[in-house]
Parts: C-alpha cells; structure tokens; sequence
C-alpha cells in the first residue's frame, strides 16, 4: 500500500500540472495562482505532510475542526483560511488562527471579526464572499452577500480597525443562470473584482475555483483556487 505522504506527493504533482496547464493556456504566469489547500475532515497529521510538500496555504471550513488543527500545527509557517459560513459567535475563535477569513458576508460579521481582530492584536485578512446567485438583498444558498451588496459590505471591512480588505470570493453556483456554467460565472466574479479594485486598489485577491472547476477559475483569471478532493482524495461520508 502506498504510504500517505508518496499519496499526496502525487496527488499535488497533478494538481500542480493542472494549475501550471490552465495558466499557459490562459496566458497566465503560474506564479500569478496560489494553491490552498483545503485540509477539512484530513488529521494535522495530513497538514504536516503537506507542508513538508512545500504547502503554504490551508483552509478549513469548521472552527471546532480548524482550531485545534491549527494549534496541533502552530510550529508550521503556514498562512490559515477560514472559507466556511462562520457564526458571529464563532468570530473570537477564528481570529485566533485564521489568517484570512474567506466567507465575509454580512455587517454583523464584519463588527463580530474585527472585535475579535483588535481583542488578539492580530490583523485579520478578509474577502467578501459573492453569491452569484442571489437575489437583492438575500443571501446565496451557500453562503455570500448578492451582488449589489459587494460595495457596501467592502466598505465596512475596510473601514473596520483589526480587518484587511483582500478582495472577493465565490463559490460555482448550484441554481441560477450560472448553473454549469462556471466560467462564465468566475467571469461575473472578476468584473465585480474590477469595480473594487478601483476603490479599493489593495484588494485584488480573487478566490475562485476548486477540485472540478479550477482550470475555468484560472482561466477567468482567478488569484487563488481552493483545492481539497484532488489533493487529499475524496472525503468519507459521515453518519
């Protein structure tokens, strides 16, 4: 049986061929992506492997998961990404570890995080989460504030003491008119990018795309794409 670490040497060595593929087709430099990984459900055991891969990026969408992960791991140069739906009461904890927190979507989150941020005398990354799919006012299925909310909701994060404002994030549709078509969706997701970066010049990261989809992220001109299945292998299911 293959031992874990020559498992997952080959599993990043596609993924890193995939990445590498879709910026040369795209015209892109590799060094413009950045691969996270995301580590949920997989032991700090994985974690170290992967750093030991040269792994700098993880993400985790649980805090009562993350947490403990992130402290069993606290040794390693890592930068830590918060890309679940995060409760305000959940805020305290993730400021503790998470470098980035990936799934900003609301105001109340925006005061809980950077209570937490200035409470840990850390600064604390933080994208807009983008749900494509909703409607004025609503929030996406998986999370997110709709579109016309973007502006409104960067503006309080970069007016918020303790919180960075990197740029946006989405997640492929479910439903919607972006239904199975996930370039065309990561397209949207850029032309929203473009309206912030004018107001918002440091703001340019973009996070989109994960194991099925990357190579149309990359190609709409992604900045980051999260990665768990293809790296780690397909997760069990629980209960």
């Amino acid at each position: 049986m293959t031992d874990r670490r020559t498992e997952l040497a080959e599993n990043l060595a596609r993924v890193e061929e995939r990445i590498a593929s879709a910026c040369a087709a795209a015209g892109r430099k590799r060094e413009e992506v950045t691969l996270i990984v995301v580590t949920k459900t997989y032991p700090a055991s994985d974690v170290r492997l992967l750093h030991g891969l040269g792994v700098r990026h993880v993400a985790e969408n649980k805090d009562q998961e993350a947490a403990p992960k992130a402290a069993a791991c606290s040794d390693l140069s890592l930068t830590w990404h918060f890309v679940g739906q995060l409760q305000t009461n959940k805020a305290r904890s993730v400021a503790g570890y998470a470098d980035v927190v990936q799934s900003v979507d609301r105001p109340k989150l925006v005061r809980a995080l950077s209570a937490a941020a200035v409470r840990a005398e850390r600064e604390l990354g933080c994208l807009v989460q983008v749900a494509l799919d909703a409607e004025s006012g609503r929030q996406g299925d998986r999370g997110g504030v709709a579109p016309d909310g973007v502006e409104e909701l960067a503006a309080a994060v970069d007016g918020a003491p303790g919180l960075r404002l990197d740029g946006l994030m989405a997640v492929a549709p479910l439903s919607g008119p972006y239904t199975g078509r996930q370039q065309a969706a990561f397209e949207r997701l850029m032309e929203f990018s473009s309206r912030l970066h004018a107001n918002h010049p440091a703001a340019n990261m973009v996070s989109a795309g994960m194991s099925g989809d990357l190579e149309q992220a990359v190609a709409a001109g992604a900045t980051h794409v999260r990665v768990g299945t293809a790296v780690l292998g397909v997760r069990p299911r629980l209960g």
